[in-house]
């Protein structure tokens, strides 16, 4: 048996409550892996609340995001041996259910940890990461030398959409809070503050724009896309009205859905690896504190990812405590 942390109703975070369930069993060509971090994420928070797309088991482990110890190696899965440092975001759109001690993943989903990243950073890395890939490269076909926009540039998408956009050869704008642009400067791409709404103060021209926003911001940003360009947003709808004007002007309107990939999970490791990405950890947490966590999620502010350490006690608690 092992702990966990499950929704046992959708609402608000106290339906978050620890378990005990039965330590995954393995299928053909699977890991199990000892989870040493697990990401929090705003859509586990969305997930909690409303039940996401209902694609939970009983009891309703959350969690996408996954960095642990291969523990055991399945018939027929050679990617991975006993011991490897690995991590990714296996089964998405189902859960990991990575708010566990352990979980079971497709080895094709995993990619091993590059040596300079420690559980809770790569924790941090994988849903926001790969959403940042697939919508520069994916959606946006962003190129060398390409024109890009990222707004909301200091949140979980947006830091990495940066530094990933910058690897890629563009040319970079971030647009964020001023408190958060220190980064993006650094890393070499132009900033721009935002105002209230999250827009920059004036349009400018640009081959891909990435929107977090959607909404009335959507067709707004319609005026900072070149004609021939694309906008990206990141939001499940977009209103017919939003797409026939962006076709009337000459722009590609695409939304990304992010997916498993071992491909762009490795290039994600080897940037690390490199140091052109840099994930940022806020807080780290015991999983015994989910609940916690998702409530500092929600009212916002923090600068960097929420990470879980399944194997960490709460501060004061009794083993009692911990394994109840």
């Amino acid at each position: 048996m092992m702990q966990a942390v499950a929704a046992t109703a959708w609402g608000a975070p106290e339906v978050l409550r620890p378990v005990e369930v039965p330590v995954p069993s393995l299928l053909p060509g699977e890991v199990l892996v000892r989870v040493e971090a697990a990401g929090v994420n705003p859509t586990d928070q969305k997930s909690r609340a409303t039940g996401g797309r209902g694609y939970w088991r009983d009891p309703a482990i959350l969690g996408f995001d996954v960095a642990g110890i291969v523990e055991e190696v399945a018939d027929g899965s050679f990617r991975h041996a006993v011991g490897d440092r690995v991590f990714g975001m296996p089964r998405f759109p189902l859960p990991a259910e990575a708010y566990a001690q352990y979980v079971s993943a497709p080895a094709r989903q995993l990619v091993r940890m590059p040596e300079r990243l420690d559980f809770a950073a790569a924790a941090s890395l994988p849903l926001a990461g790969l959403t940042a890939l697939q919508a520069l490269e994916g959606a946006g076909r962003v190129r060398p030398g390409a024109s890009v926009l990222i707004c909301a540039a200091g949140g979980g998408v947006g830091r990495l959409a940066v530094q990933i956009a910058l690897a890629l050869g563009a040319v970079v704008t971030a647009c964020a809070r001023s408190a958060r642009l220190e980064e993006a400067a650094s890393a070499g791409a132009r900033v721009v503050a935002s105002g209230d709404d999250g827009l920059p103060a004036a349009p400018s021209q640009h081959d891909v724009v990435i929107d977090p926003f959607g909404g009335e911001r959507t067709a707004t940003l319609l005026d900072w896309c070149a004609p021939g360009g694309t906008v990206v947003t990141l939001i499940p709808r977009t209103a017919l009205a939003v797409e026939e004007a962006a076709r009337a002007r000459g722009i590609g309107l695409r939304r990304v859905v992010v997916e498993p990939s071992e491909l762009d999970m490795q290039r994600i490791a080897d940037w690390v690896a490199d140091g052109r990405l840099r994930p940022r950890v806020a807080l780290e947490l015991p999983l015994a504190a989910a609940a916690e966590a998702h409530r500092v999620g929600e009212r916002g502010g923090l600068d960097g990812k929420i990470v879980l350490r399944p194997w960490q006690r709460s501060q004061g608690a009794t083993d009692e405590e911990v394994t109840r």
